[in-house]
């Protein structure tokens, strides 16, 4: 099974397609195009987000084909400052004893299945 409205990018590439309108958005459109699959054809507001979609894409894959995954530190540094709170205030402690999980709700339970479908031709995976 995997999520709802998703696909495999796995041997699909991503590129500009302005063959796929004749008006002003042309420069707007881009496609995932895997030799033997279907072709996935998109259109961004502005040509620029088109080519921002291309490229990150085109990142994206390039990373799933490595083994290492390219990060930039400056930014996780910056981001980790901000995820702490002060733990020794005493609001804090209060909080943090009124808050509980509801574990009986099954609509909290991550693998619900109504957010999966099974893909034709795909044998299930189980994890």
């Amino acid at each position: 099974k995997q999520p709802k409205g998703t696909f495999s990018v796995e041997r699909y590439s991503a590129r500009l397609a302005s063959h796929l309108r004749k008006d002003s958005r042309k420069r707007c459109c881009f496609e995932l195009v895997c030799p033997g699959k279907r072709t996935y054809e998109f259109m961004a507001p502005t040509p620029a987000e088109a080519q921002d979609w291309v490229e990150q894409i085109q990142f994206l894959l390039k990373d799933l084909s490595s083994l290492t995954i390219t990060c930039e530190e400056e930014e996780e540094e910056e981001g980790e400052e901000e995820l702490y709170n002060d733990v020794d205030s005493s609001d804090s402690m209060n909080t943090s004893h009124n808050s509980t999980l509801n574990q009986e709700d099954p609509s909290l339970e991550p693998g619900g299945d109504d957010i999966y479908e099974v893909v034709p031709g795909e044998a299930p995976k189980f994890q």
